[in-house]
């Protein structure tokens, strides 16, 4: 494994997530608490997995941010929307997360579902959101070499 097979690897985790929270919520819905259990927490490892590769690969990169090769100015700016609100988004859930997953720990089921009803929402769009970044950089549109 290189430097450049990490967005990759956190592409995956990030798709695993997606699949893993939707599951997770399909799961309460159908009141099987203690597989809904087991997929959330499943995707809160998948997630922690994946922001220490995030960040992992911020390091060996030393922060040089990827750029995004798409010209069309509105292809830029749904790009670059995208990726703001991702960024915000993906700040928040690295507290709404924990913090939804201590009151099912501590068994205020209340309270959690409370929280889960913000929580959820943010965090399946920063997956999701997280995979289209990857998409958008590597796949679709990656910055032609200058030269």
């Amino acid at each position: 494994m290189t430097v450049s097979d990490i967005p990759t690897l956190n592409a995956a985790l990030n798709a695993t997530a997606t699949v893993l929270i939707t599951t997770g919520f399909v799961l309460i819905k159908l009141g099987k608490k203690d597989a809904h259990r087991a997929a959330m927490l499943t995707a809160g490892v998948v997630s922690a997995l994946f922001l220490v590769g995030y960040v992992t690969h911020k390091a060996l990169i030393r922060g040089v941010h990827t750029p995004f090769g798409g010209e069309a100015p509105a292809l830029r700016a749904f790009y670059y929307t995208m990726l703001i609100t991702h960024i915000v988004l993906a700040i928040a859930i690295a507290y709404l997360v924990p913090r939804t997953f201590l009151f099912a720990i501590k068994g205020d089921y209340v309270t959690h579902k409370k929280w889960a009803k913000v929580t959820f929402p943010i965090w399946l769009y920063v997956s999701v959101t997280g995979v289209l970044v990857y998409f958008f950089l590597y796949i679709w549109w990656p910055a032609r070499p200058v030269g």
